[in-house]
């Protein structure tokens, strides 16, 4: 890997040089393995622990099929489904792979008794398989977790609508928290040129997801004017969300769980923010206990939304808490909103007063990543300098146990990024004029 890594620093590599590398036969990638899916039985979801279950290991790099590309791995970053991998939540991915792996002969390479698991990258294309012509060796790159097999006619109108759908690091394997992924062509999208490594990692899943949701006409159709209710505002999927609503024209009530995470969402340019923390801030239980809710709390987080928005309800709620929040969701909503969902990372089971619904006309949309078009959208806005990465950290491959289990206990701000060849941070920026232009707002969603 010295030599590949040794190209890519040197910053004049040729593509012929590119080319002519030797891939190396295996690689350093981040896994679960198969033999301990049961290794958190009988405890509960916050007791499971991703340092005991992520490991590092060295693995067989697999065989290149057409329509891929191996990329050599500068950054990656930790998703939520990366969590769910680590600790064998809401089910083991190893169903997945078995899965895949009796949809065709290429698809039997992911069966492994180990998984290379996450879903974001940035990198430089070292080899493309049979049939790419839009990628080649040498070109600098950052990949969406879509892998869609388009062979149904389901999957052309909307390939998030085609029946072998499956996200990249999570339902399939080779995924991105490694030294070199195997990715589709169609996976793969420019690198922002102003961007390091680590920040150009970490928008990818995030950042399409909550385009699709928020401003996609398959989710919500954002206009300017609407009020966005966004449950946690200041972190990977919601901190996106925010910037869509601002550059959008729309007014973000941004609610989050501290005072530190309500300065992140200010210092994006958001004004309305609910503090939800028993602590600090408004302290709303929605739930009395494990089976009933509490329709007075709901109330009164209507009000104080109201409060804040001149006595108006949300046009839209960005829903990814799930059955802490939903019911809340549903009630807010105004009359003939919308409710987009995804994620649920407090819980799969909503539930909610119907009558909210259904009497006052609302809309819940259900939305899972984006398709191709989606994602390349979502990160021409990145590369244009218009939404901003929001990296809080990044960890060495070696800590990714320890970068996951944060998220999973909810200690970060922002996106948690993961160094996987890059030596150090601040790697990669090939437009230093551009990123001098966005250099205020970068560190300032960065917190720095």
């Amino acid at each position: 890997m010295k030599k590949i890594l040794d190209a890519i620093l040197a910053g004049d590599t040729t593509p012929e040089e590119y080319a002519a590398l030797d891939i190396p036969g295996s690689y350093r990638a981040v896994t679960v393995r198969k033999d301990e899916v049961g290794m958190f039985e009988g405890l509960a979801n916050t007791d499971k622990d991703p340092r005991k279950s992520l490991h590092v290991d060295e693995v067989a790099l697999p065989e290149l099929g057409p329509g891929e590309a191996y990329v050599a791995v500068m950054a990656s970053a930790i998703n939520y489904n990366t969590v769910w991998t680590s600790i064998f939540e809401p089910v083991s991915t190893f169903g997945f792979l078995e899965r895949y792996g009796r949809l065709s002969p290429l698809g039997k390479r992911h069966d492994l008794p180990y998984h290379v698991v996450g879903s974001d990258l940035a990198g430089v294309v070292l080899q493309t398989g049979a049939g790419v012509h839009a990628w080649s060796a040498g070109d600098e790159v950052v990949a969406h977790c879509l892998s869609v097999e388009l062979e149904s006619p389901d999957g052309h109108n909307d390939t998030m609508l085609d029946p072998e759908q499956r996200i990249w690091g999570f339902e399939t394997n080779f995924g991105g928290l490694a030294e070199i992924a195997l990715v589709k062509s169609n996976q793969l999208m420019p690198k922002p040129l102003h961007l390091t490594w680590e920040e150009a990692a970490s928008p990818g899943l995030v950042n399409s997801t909550a385009y699709r949701q928020l401003v996609s006409r398959n989710g919500a159709g954002m206009k300017q004017g609407d009020n966005v209710l966004i449950w946690g505002a200041s972190g990977g999927l919601g901190g996106y969300a925010t910037q869509f609503a601002l550059n959008g024209g729309a007014t973000p009530i941004c609610v989050v769980s501290s005072d530190d995470k309500a300065e992140i969402c200010r210092s994006m340019g958001a004004e309305l923010i609910i503090n939800r923390s028993h602590d600090t801030g408004e302290g709303y239980r929605f739930w009395k206990d494990e089976h009933n809710q509490d329709p007075k709390e709901w109330r009164r987080f209507g009000a104080k939304v109201r409060e804040l928005t001149g006595g108006e309800d949300p046009d839209i709620v960005f829903e990814h808490p799930g059955r802490e929040t939903f019911g809340a969701s549903v009630f807010a909503a105004r009359r003939g909103g919308t409710i987009v969902t995804c994620a649920s990372t407090s819980g799969f089971l909503h539930q909610y007063d119907n009558r909210y619904l259904w009497m006052n006309l609302k809309n819940i949309i259900g939305s899972h990543f984006a398709n191709y078009r989606e994602a390349w959208e979502a990160n021409r806005l990145v590369a244009k300098g218009r939404i901003h990465p929001t990296l809080s950290n990044a960890y060495a491959m070696e800590d990714v146990g320890q970068a996951a289990y944060e998220v999973h206990k909810n200690q970060h701000q922002g996106k948690v990024g993961v160094l996987c060849l890059a030596p150090e941070e601040g790697l990669g920026v090939r437009d230093p004029e551009l990123r001098e232009r966005h250099l205020t707002e970068i560190n300032r969603f960065r917190g720095t």
